[in-house]
């Protein structure tokens, strides 16, 4: 430190000594800048008042020179520090993803997108359902889509069969010299196949036989009713079960061992002569999904044979209607 000239070499008395002393510690301290500037005066004549920093000044500035310390510790001990004393500085991810979340701001154009993408999906929904009902046959061979393509022309021949046949007895009645013998054939005609129908005369001609075999009981009876219908459906004109006539208002009750046909018990093996075009009624039964298909899932066993004569003989008692009557004079 260099000479004071202002200081005397050897002061006699202490207390200027003493001023010297504290006038040169001031000055030598350095003066620090401050930023905002000079303030403004508090008195008219232009003079400022000393300013001390107060406790709270020095405890702010101190606090300061803490987070300023730490925050150069962070980085310079590595990036997970200096995450630390980031998130220490404010609110967490989660927090705020929290609030950005939670409660949900819900718009009228959300709300309307909302409800189309519901309703599509329903539709989708449906259209999933409605496929998978007709997977049988998306999955059946080329074969077999081709047999039941025949069927169907086959049953839509004989309704054109049947329609020409009605006209020709329509023609015959109204050029027949003799109309009221004409009319007795016709009627006697008309009664035999209702007869055949109703399952009170016995009937023979083509058809096939359907033996189904139940070792372990599993049979239920609408099992034998589905192969009924779906022999009614591929043009059967007589059904005969276990010397049971099978007609139109015939039930099925039971399974297994309790196996009933109006009330009738039979056993298996369920043995079915059916009269009709053997050509329609067994590729009727082997269609994918259908009734020998259903029998084999259960451990049953079937079997059809065609045969160019069956003999249907059962009989139904003929049943006198109580009210209904003949409408024709």
């Amino acid at each position: 430190m260099s000479e004071n000239p202002e200081m005397p070499e050897n002061p006699e008395n202490p207390e200027k000594r003493e001023k010297f002393e504290k006038r040169e510690v001031s000055e030598s301290a350095p003066r620090s800048e401050s930023p905002r500037g000079p303030e403004p005066s508090d008195s008219e004549d232009g003079r400022t008042p000393p300013s001390s920093p107060g406790p709270q000044g020095s405890e702010t500035s101190g606090q300061g020179e803490e987070t300023g310390e730490s925050a150069e510790k962070a980085e310079a001990a590595g990036p997970s520090a200096a995450s630390a004393v980031s998130a220490g500085a404010g609110p967490s991810g989660r927090r705020r993803l929290a609030a950005a979340l939670w409660p949900p701001r819900v718009t009228r154009a959300q709300l309307i997108v909302a409800l189309l993408l519901f309703v599509l999906g329903l539709g989708l929904a449906i259209q999933v359902s409605s496929t998978s009902e007709n997977s049988a046959l998306r999955g059946a061979r080329q074969e077999d889509l081709v047999r039941i393509l025949d069927e169907l022309d086959d049953r839509t021949q004989r309704l054109e069969d049947e329609k020409a046949r009605l006209e020709k007895q329509r023609s015959e009645l109204e050029s027949s010299s003799d109309q009221a013998e004409e009319a007795r054939k016709q009627t006697q005609e008309k009664e035999r196949q209702l007869g055949i129908l109703a399952g009170t005369v016995a009937a023979e001609g083509p058809g096939i036989t359907l033996t189904v075999g139940d070792p372990s009981g599993a049979v239920e009876s609408d099992m034998l009713l589905d192969a009924i219908q779906e022999l009614r459906a591929a043009g059967a004109e007589a059904i005969q079960v276990n010397g049971v006539r099978v007609v139109a208002d015939s039930y099925f009750t039971g399974s297994g061992d309790d196996m009933r046909i109006d009330g009738t018990k039979v056993a298996a093996p369920y043995v079915f002569k059916v009269i009709g075009k053997p050509e329609d009624l067994e590729p009727a039964l082997n269609i994918p999904g259908g009734v020998v298909q259903t029998l084999e899932k259960e451990q049953a066993t079937a079997t059809v044979e065609r045969a160019p004569k069956i003999v249907v003989d059962a009989l139904r008692p003929a049943k006198r209607p109580d009210y209904a009557q003949s409408s024709s004079q």
